[in-house]
């Protein structure tokens, strides 16, 4: 039996969760539930599954420090920072040299650090399922979540006939994210399940892919793998990265490969991708509201309040007011997809303070 290893991504700024989100201090340092960070509680759920030495993170240089910090128990040699952001595709690709460079086609488990999973055991289970699947097979396993409503903030995953294990099954197509209308239509279809964006493959085998539809990068690993251990990791590291193309791995490989598989993901499940996911995840109070701070609020409906300051909300329905030291965004529902214009905006005009 293979040991099975974690890579924690833990690259983005979470732009879609500004004013609270920023470079220095992302959606996955934040607790936006409960008492423990988006990342911490990513790597508790792996308690009793997976040894702290074998669970790594791949970061940027800008968030390693407070990655540390907040994983004391996680080595920090484990805590890879990338040079620059380059997208998951080569993320992935450096932990999985890294990681087969200490034990030859172990197997991996990709997660996002800023995901949010109720249902630890059926999560766990899932994960020993397609670990075994992964052991038995030479595919790359993708977690496909089963959909409850016609969401058009997830990619999607279309299921093909099943494999002589029950809940894994062969990957027929991917799909963008949708319009409402198309969404609805994955919906009603019955084998199309949201992109969770989680996966585990035997690291000889995505490094096999990688090889085959992305030489490019391939062959930038391969000097990346025999720095491994000397003192010019780094500077090979970066001059490396300077020549790759950011490209996702959902579109550098697994759109390509024949050999995609789908395993069910049988657990309440959300990226949290915006404020609309943290409001439609929270205790509401009265009227659909959920206030946070110190807040008063009158005649209004389904709004989320969160305030540093006292706050009256006077005839609001269905708003998004997030209060910061510096920054104050007010947003429709509707509308929470859009955040992320605001950090164009502030990009653009350099407000650099405000990111």
């Amino acid at each position: 039996m293979k040991k099975l290893f974690a890579v924690i991504m833990a690259g983005g700024v979470g732009s879609r969760f500004w004013p609270k989100s920023r470079e220095k201090q992302p959606k996955q340092l934040l607790n936006i539930f409960g008492q423990d960070t988006m990342i911490q509680s990513t790597c508790s759920r792996l308690n009793g599954l997976i040894p702290n030495e074998n669970i790594f993170v791949i970061t940027n240089q800008l968030q390693q420090e407070a990655i540390s910090k907040q994983l004391p128990f996680i080595p920090k040699q484990n805590i890879i920072a990338e040079p620059f952001g380059k997208n998951t595709a080569a993320a992935i690709g450096l932990s999985s040299v890294i990681i087969n460079k200490i034990e030859k086609n172990s197997v991996i488990l990709v997660l996002p650090a800023d995901h949010l999973i109720n249902d630890v055991d059926k999560f766990q289970q899932t994960i020993k399922n397609a670990k075994e699947f992964a052991e038995e097979n030479d595919g790359l396993i993708t977690f496909g979540i089963i959909p409850t409503r016609p969401e058009t903030g997830y990619g999607y995953i279309q299921a093909d006939e099943e494999t002589n294990n029950q809940k894994v099954f062969k990957v027929k197509t991917f799909a963008e994210k949708p319009n409402l209308a198309t969404a609805e239509r994955f919906i009603e279809s019955g084998d199309f399940f949201w992109n969770s964006g989680m996966f585990i493959w035997k690291s000889s085998k995505i490094l096999a892919e990688i090889s085959k539809y992305m030489p490019e990068l391939f062959e930038g690993l391969e000097l990346v793998s025999k720095a491994i251990g000397t003192k010019s990791f780094n500077k090979t590291l970066a001059h490396v990265y300077g020549q790759l193309k950011s490209i996702s791995i959902d579109y550098g490989v697994m759109e390509k490969s024949k050999n995609v598989y789908l395993i069910k993901g049988e657990f309440d499940w959300s990226d949290v991708g915006s404020w609309e996911e943290v409001y439609l995840k929270s205790e509401k109070h009265e009227n659909g509201m959920v206030e946070q701070g110190d807040v008063f609020s009158i005649k209004s409906n389904g709004c989320y309040i969160s305030a540093r300051k006292f706050t009256s909300v006077v005839g609001a329905n269905n708003l998004i007011v997030i209060d910061t030291e510096d920054s104050l965004l007010v947003c429709n529902r509707n509308n929470t997809q859009d955040v992320k214009l605001v950090v164009d905006y502030l990009k653009l005009h350099k407000r650099n303070e405000l990111l």
